[in-house]
């Protein structure tokens, strides 16, 4: 049972939150739940008109002259399953199991990201054995879809010059970076016309991919749904004048999307030659990823021939600008080794309503590179004449070598494990730029467990790893100096 792992009280909140939903933009059960633990540790409580909350602690005996620590993570999680398997994320708890040393979901996300760091601050404020000064809790809303919380956060909601982030995925090291964001969202207006009665309806469906985070795993030679089905519908449209009737690919901003489905139309005459192409394309996109992605699918089901199909000059618009859509790794830092310094991912494509809505994701730790890849997007599918906006860009998190925190929380890990631990920056999102923005006197790190496959099915938690964290985070807080 996953609340009677070590340690015994972040896994019993852990299990807890697991059975409360908590999707982005629908958190109310996870804030209720917050509000009735403060209020069962009569724990002072502060909540804003986001929704966001602060719980505090007073420091332990002998500690109340501390420097005083906010510890924050987002109580959201990204709602991720695969196509066969039923599970309302809005009703059903996650499907959670242990398998070795690792907490795995039943073809869910599991939400440890950043559930784990929820549990972690409960931990902290329901055990009265820590050795700590003054604590502040915050839980923002809405990390996943928006950085709702973090950009409505009020000034006044935290009184801590330290922060320690809790939504790191790496256990052993501390994160003092990230690259900042902004969406690129697309609506491209469609024409049809009329089937014609000697055609066949096919859905091929693309599936059995990792997908994963679009920030952290972009660089993992991960292949991409959209970009992968579209290719195909490029290679049959030179082929066999096909027709495309609806396409639905990806589901989530900061995911890179799993699956992808297309219903296309074709001559009967035409129907084995297609059947080989497709087979022989699956062979061919195998091969190529056959490293990062072995359980890679490509299916042709015949399906009810549709009412109307695209006209071809629109279709053409379409697999063009989509086709030719930049997407992953843009290019690499240059002052910091192996760090992806600016990225693209195209996210989602949906036609619904006789418009194709298209969802890309940039990120960049230089503020000029995350416009400029943004724009390139635009102008691209501004060439089809498609509509083009981009979301309110976050910021990123400029690295500070000389901060307080880093130096204590370096001094922590050697301390206890007897190694160094990794000081680095991170390309995907955290809110740390964003509470910058508002306290910019913050010094601030961000730790995590291990995780992998977030964001995607496959997510997972080391239970190894919390251990090490959760005695890691002690360390620091038992080291933060008296206030001068």
């Amino acid at each position: 049972m996953i609340f009677e792992l070590e340690p015994k009280l972040v896994f019993k909140y852990f299990d807890e939150i697991l059975k409360i939903p908590r999707p982005s933009k629908k958190e109310e059960k996870i804030i209720s739940y917050l509000e009735d633990f403060a209020k069962e540790q009569k724990l002072e409580i502060q909540k804003d008109k986001a929704g966001n909350i602060v719980i505090r602690k007073a420091a332990c005996k002998g500690y109340e002259n501390r420097k005083s620590v906010v510890l924050q993570s987002h109580v959201d999680m990204v709602c991720e399953k695969n196509a066969d398997v039923k599970h309302d994320f809005m009703k059903d708890p996650v499907p959670a199991y242990i398998d070795g040393d690792w907490i795995k979901a039943k073809g869910t996300t599991l939400g440890a990201d950043n559930g784990i760091g929820v549990a972690t601050q409960l931990a902290l404020l329901a055990d009265k054995s820590i050795e700590h000064g003054p604590i502040e809790c915050l839980f923002t809303i809405d990390e996943e879809t928006g950085l709702t919380g973090a950009f409505m956060l009020k000034e006044n909601m935290i009184k801590s010059k330290i922060l320690i982030n809790l939504d790191s995925e790496d256990e052993g090291e501390i994160f003092i970076g990230c690259a900042g964001g902004v969406d690129t969202l697309i609506d491209l207006p469609l024409k049809y016309k009329k089937t014609a009665n000697n055609q066949v309806a096919f859905n091929i469906k693309l599936s059995g991919l990792k997908g994963g985070h679009s920030g952290d795993d972009i660089n993992k030679g991960y292949a991409n749904s959209n970009l992968l089905l579209f290719r195909l519908l490029l290679n049959l449209s030179k082929k066999y004048a096909i027709g495309l009737s609806d396409f639905q690919g990806g589901n989530l901003r900061n995911a890179i999307p799993r699956e992808a489905e297309a219903t296309i139309v074709v001559k009967n005459k035409l129907v084995e030659k297609l059947k080989s192409t497709v087979k022989e394309y699956e062979q061919v996109i195998k091969s190529e990823f056959a490293t990062t992605e072995p359980e890679l699918k490509l299916k042709v089901t015949e399906t009810k021939l549709p009412k109307e199909i695209l006209k071809n000059s629109v279709f053409k618009k379409l697999i063009y600008s989509v086709y030719s859509c930049p997407n992953g790794v843009i290019s690499m830092s240059q002052d910091v080794e192996g760090l992806v310094e600016t990225s693209t991912n195209l996210a989602s494509i949906k036609i619904i309503m006789k418009t194709a809505h298209i969802v890309t994701s940039q990120r960049s730790s230089v503020e000029t590179a995350k416009t400029d890849i943004a724009d390139r997007i635009k102008c691209n599918f501004n060439l089809a004449g498609a509509k083009v906006k981009h979301t309110e860009s976050y910021p990123g998190w400029t690295p500070n070598t000389n901060s307080e925190i880093l130096g204590i929380a370096t001094n922590a890990y050697k301390k206890l494990f007897g190694k160094d631990a990794k000081v680095k920056a991170i390309h995907a999102g955290l809110e740390c730029g964003l509470f910058l923005e508002k306290y910019p006197y913050l010094d601030m790190i961000s730790i995590g467990p291990t995780m992998r496959g977030v964001h995607s099915p496959d997510e997972r938690l080391q239970v190894s790893t919390v251990d090490m964290y959760w005695k890691f985070l002690l360390q620091i807080l038992k080291d933060v100096p008296d206030e001068k």
